[in-house]
């Protein structure tokens, strides 16, 4: 009863702030506390389950935003006939190039002259990569720059992104898991947000792939357009007869289509999740959080099954990337701030209550109505604490602008009063 009363409480909120706001802030709120629910989950599998720190969350988000470009915008052909072979040749040699260099590594014995061989194959691979790739993606990104400038996708629908998402970060986390999950805690943390910086830089700077910090816009949407359904006259009549304005019902029911969407890949993810932990897997993984020398002692390969959990995490935190990025409908790679996918997303999970998947889902959902609806509240409340002192007056401006400021504070504040009164969560793992 208390974890019903505590989903009716978050619940409450957003239809509070649709009957006083609008239902289109509310529903906004709603699809976004969906989304974060699936990350915090993914988090949640690897640390809740088996006590990883990974503190690289936004590199995974946004490899699941990369799939819904890479499978979802039409192809540019111009940009594949200046340069595309090129690059694919290029990434070839640089592929060919990383294998003899691992056959000279293994097959030779250890001296000067595998260290000799290797620097050669490398350096000279190097080179020969760069005098393939280079000129292609140049050829690429003089293809239209100001609108294109890159190779596009492969016009597949949008929703075929979000498993592909997954499928991307579950790549990436086996290649971090197989050199990064042998590391101390902390050490893994550091080595998952260094690499996540890489993934960012990455696509701030490979213009040929994601357009860079040029962002890809106009994303295929698996729901309708607003203006379509604005220009539907059976749409317009039916509204004009419940007295509804065509232009909000619209932007009502298109987040309605994204909340179904949502709501379905959230019920899958949520499902798996818990059969998962009441399953034999799930007691072994927590039997390895909870001591690893145990586990190992009993026959557990405990390195395989870090490595485990750590790939289904990312993907379920890539699934969610996609899912973003196409109800953003566009591709910003300067927005995948360390503050927003990694520490918020931490919140979610350690408010709602590590190691328990309803928990999870609770945290994402309140934390994310805080972090959006925290600010217009507390710039209505420094008004109303100022409004009395005159105009011009320094510790009335000083109050106005410390508004800005609020969601931090309340992020902070929040952590601080869970962790004092519910140090296992709102949810506790049972």
């Amino acid at each position: 009863m208390r974890n019903v009363l505590l989903f009716a409480a978050v619940g409450f909120l957003i239809v509070l702030t649709g009957l006083t706001q609008s239902w289109n802030v509310a529903l906004g709120i709603f699809n976004m506390g969906l989304v974060s629910a699936i990350m915090a989950l993914g988090v949640n599998m690897q640390w809740g389950y088996a006590g990883l720190f990974n503190v690289g969350v936004m590199g995974f988000v946004a490899l699941g935003g990369l799939a819904a470009v890479l499978v979802g915008m039409p192809p540019v052909g111009e940009a594949w006939t200046a340069g595309g072979a090129r690059v694919i040749g290029g990434l070839l040699v640089g592929a060919g190039v990383i294998v003899a260099a691992v056959i000279a590594f293994t097959r030779m014995g250890k001296g000067a002259t595998r260290t000799a061989a290797m620097i050669v194959i490398l350096v000279v691979g190097f080179f020969l990569f760069r005098s393939v790739f280079d000129p292609g993606v140049q050829a690429i990104e003089d293809v239209n720059s100001a609108l294109e400038g890159y190779l596009g996708g492969l016009g597949l629908p949008i929703l075929i992104a979000w498993p592909v998402g997954g499928l991307l970060a579950a790549g990436a986390a086996w290649a971090i898991g197989k050199t990064a999950l042998g590391l101390r805690s902390d050490y893994l943390a550091i080595a998952t947000l260094g690499i996540a910086e890489i993934v960012i830089a990455v696509l701030k700077n490979e213009d040929w792939m994601s357009r860079g910090v040029k962002n890809v816009i106009g994303l295929p949407r698996p729901v309708p357009y607003e203006v379509d359904l604005q220009q539907n006259p059976g749409f317009v009549e039916q509204m004009a007869a419940i007295g509804a304005d065509p232009v909000t019902a619209s932007s009502v029911v298109v987040k309605l289509g994204y909340a179904a969407l949502f709501i379905v890949v959230l019920g899958i993810v949520l499902w798996l999740a818990q059969a998962a932990l009441a399953s034999p897997w799930g007691r072994m993984m927590r039997a390895i959080r909870d001591n690893e020398v145990a586990a190992e002692a009993m026959g557990k390969d405990v390195t395989r099954r870090h490595l485990q959990i750590f790939i289904l995490g990312s993907a379920v935190c890539g699934i969610a990337g996609a899912m973003m990025t196409t109800l953003d409908g566009q591709l910003t790679p300067a927005s995948y701030q360390p503050l927003r996918f990694t520490f918020l997303v931490w919140v979610m999970v350690i408010v709602g209550g590590s190691g328990n998947n309803w928990g999870a889902v609770l945290g994402g959902f309140l934390i994310w109505f805080l972090w959006v609806q925290v600010e217009p509240l507390g710039l209505w409340l420094m008004s109303t604490i100022s409004s009395g002192l005159p105009e011009g007056s320094m510790l009335r401006d000083r109050l106005l602008e410390s508004a800005a400021h609020m969601r931090l504070f309340t992020m902070g504040l929040v952590l601080l009063l869970v962790l004092r009164f519910a140090p296992r969560g709102l949810i506790p793992e049972r």
